[in-house]
């Protein structure tokens, strides 16, 4: 696991975990480095200083695990993103409209994500129309 700091277009700085360098220069060059804050991809990396391991870091060190486990957790949202992109249509703010359209048989059953207001999704949610909020999860204007 690799930390950089960045920096976004609007200035804002934030950290994010990466399996490895070659795994952030792959997002990276896709734009798949968002600020967790506006959701700009306008990022850089921030200088920073080198972290030097002390030695006497124990196995069982609750720090070093909680950062292993935040940079697993954003890997594995990453992930989750780029399968529903790949694998359902984006209906963008046409998302509620689109969801009881299938719902109820008016248009062939596909997997699909947009945008949801939460008076939106929670109507849906009351017509029993089941749908998953995902984290971080932006439409990207391509």
């Amino acid at each position: 696991m690799i930390v950089f700091q960045f920096i976004c277009a609007a200035e804002h700085r934030f950290d994010a975990w990466f399996r490895d360098g070659a795994t952030f220069d792959r997002l990276s060059a896709a734009d798949g480095v968002e600020c967790p804050f506006c959701g700009s991809t306008q990022v850089a990396k921030a200088p920073m200083a080198p972290h030097i391991a002390r030695t006497s870091v124990r196995e069982n060190d609750p720090e070093r695990r909680a950062r292993e486990l935040a940079g697993e957790i954003l890997e594995a949202m990453e992930a989750v993103r780029q399968r529903v992109e790949e694998t359902c249509d984006d209906v963008g703010d046409a998302f509620p409209e689109e969801a009881r359209r299938i719902h109820y048989g008016e248009v062939e059953k596909r997997g699909i994500y947009g945008e949801a207001s939460d008076e939106e999704a929670a109507a849906l949610d009351e017509e029993g129309i089941e749908v998953a909020r995902l984290p971080f999860v932006r439409r990207r204007h391509q």
